[in-house]
C-alpha cells in the first residue's frame, strides 16, 4: 500500500494533488483495497460545484458501494473518462490513471483541513 508524500488526504480516504488552482481527486490505495474490486464510478458533469466535505458522487465495488466525498469546494473542469469508461483502472493504479475529477479551487485555505501522507497513515493504522 502507498501513500505519495506530495498528496493530501480526508478523513473519508480521497486524495488530492494540487498544481497552482486546480486539484486531482481520486481514492487512496487504502480505500481501493477495503473496496475491492471497483465495478462502477458515477461522477458529476463538467461545471458541477463541489463543496468540501460533501457527496460528489459515487464508487461501486463488488462489496460495498461508497459516497465520494469533496476534499474541497470547487468547479469540476474535467472527469477522467477512463475511469468512468474502466473503473477498474481504480484498482490498478489509484494515484495515477485513477484520478476522478479535476477541479479548480474555490478556496484554497480549505487545503489546511487536508492530512499529508504521515497523518494519514497514522489514521488507518499503517
Amino acid at each position: 500500500m502507498t501513500f505519495p508524500e506530495n498528496l493530501k488526504y480526508t478523513k473519508d480516504h480521497e486524495w488530492m494533488r494540487v498544481e497552482g488552482e486546480v486539484g486531482w481527486i481520486g481514492v487512496t490505495d487504502y480505500a481501493q483495497g477495503e473496496l475491492g474490486d471497483v465495478v462502477f464510478v458515477e461522477l458529476p458533469a463538467v461545471g458541477s460545484k463541489l463543496e468540501q466535505g460533501k457527496s460528489f458522487g459515487t464508487i461501486e465495488a463488488v462489496k460495498a458501494v461508497s459516497d465520494l466525498y469533496a476534499p474541497v469546494t470547487g468547479e469540476v473542469v474535467e472527469i477522467n473518462k477512463e475511469v468512468a469508461d474502466s473503473p477498474e483502472v481504480v484498482n490498478k493504479e489509484p494515484y495515477e490513471r485513477g484520478w476522478m475529477v479535476k477541479v479548480r479551487i474555490a478556496n484554497p485555505t480549505e487545503l489546511s483541513a487536508l492530512l499529508d501522507a504521515a497523518a494519514y497513515r497514522k489514521l488507518i493504522g499503517k
